[in-house]
């Protein structure tokens, strides 16, 4: 980051950080290129407030950590406050991308998100593990607005876990879900959806799949069925 940013990032941070923050990271030592560059963010980052304290672990040699926390490739970011959020970075959160990650930092810090409250009631009674991929590119402006609120949806429901997957740093995990354009979100490897939806419709797709009601949802060349 230049100094000029620098210095602006630790003013928000000074003005809106309320709580304590934890980013954990997991590197890799063989076979990751950006494994160096996500330390000399976190690192960066962690610098510009002493509320925001950073944990750095080996995917393989802590393999314990790693499967408390269910991560299983590198590099992965998480962000914590005064609970283990789901909120999750798989991949250098750069670009468009380097936003979302310093606004989330900011709602875990307050436990708080600004999701409507209608979202927020209606996510209140979601019963069962959703698990939330959100496939990003550094250069798609776009993106960020599907990981937001993937990750918004982690915070205010401890039943969703929201994952940003950089597409070009995982090609076999974008092979596997078809990745041909960005963003594409993915839920509970059943049912996906390309664009940045609004909010009302993002959120209308995850509780059909959390209440088992996907044959209600659009299957087009942009949605449809995994598989």
């Amino acid at each position: 980051m230049r100094e000029r940013e620098r210095e602006l990032l630790s003013k928000k941070f000074s003005r809106e950080l309320e709580g304590e923050v934890k980013l954990v990271v997991f590197l890799r030592e063989d076979g990751c290129e950006y494994c160096g560059h996500v330390k000399e963010l976190v690192e960066e980052v962690s610098q510009l407030s002493e509320r925001i304290q950073t944990s750095f672990y080996d995917l393989d040699k802590d393999s314990e950590k790693a499967a408390k926390w269910e991560v299983d490739k590198a590099p992965a970011t998480l962000i914590f406050g005064k609970q283990e959020y789901k909120v999750r970075y798989f991949g250098i959160p750069a670009g468009y991308e380097f936003t979302a990650f310093i606004e989330d930092i900011i709602d875990v810090s307050r436990g708080r998100t600004h999701l409507s409250p209608s979202t927020k009631q209606r996510i209140s009674g979601i019963k069962t593990p959703i698990h939330i991929q959100v496939f990003v590119t550094p250069t798609c402006p776009y993106c960020p607005r599907a990981v937001r609120l993937a990750h918004q949806l982690a915070i205010e429901s401890s039943m969703v876990k929201a994952d940003m997957i950089e597409s070009t740093e995982f090609p076999e995990l974008a092979a596997r879900y078809n990745v041909m354009a960005v963003p594409k979100v993915v839920i509970n490897d059943v049912y996906y959806f390309e664009g940045a939806l609004p909010e009302p419709q993002f959120v209308e797709y995850v509780m059909a799949v959390a209440e088992g009601r996907i044959d209600e949802l659009p299957f087009s060349e942009y949605s449809g069925r995994i598989g």
